[in-house]
């Protein structure tokens, strides 16, 4: 991998950290316990609490998420950045462009869920 190809990856992952950044505080502000005696509704307040848990899960998966891209931009410069870690040969630029915490290539993905 070259190095400005390196550089778009690092300014790719960046962005999107910012970004999941913002959506989890939002997230946060969402998932606050609805308080027994706020009166919304009976009808409301199931519809209330099912949207509070649609949001746990997508807080779970940002949060998840924020991880990863911050461990890829961890090993961004280490030589074993975009090669397979069950293969070890090169995961192809345009998996990593779209997928930038990958650490395997498609293939090997395929056998190891298939």
């Amino acid at each position: 991998m070259t190095r400005p190809e390196r550089e778009r990856l690092r300014a790719n992952i960046t962005q999107q950290i910012e970004t999941l950044q913002q959506d989890i505080a939002n997230l946060e502000s969402l998932v606050i316990p609805i308080a027994p005696d706020v009166a919304i509704g009976r009808l409301s307040r199931m519809e209330a609490i099912a949207e509070q848990g649609v949001n746990q899960t997508k807080l779970h998966q940002s949060r998840h998420k924020l991880a990863s891209l911050r461990q890829a931009l961890q090993r961004l410069d280490s030589p074993e950045f975009g090669i397979c870690e069950i293969c070890d040969k090169p995961i192809p630029l345009a998996r990593l462009a779209l997928m930038q915490d990958t650490r395997t290539c498609v293939a090997c993905l395929e056998k190891s869920t298939g």
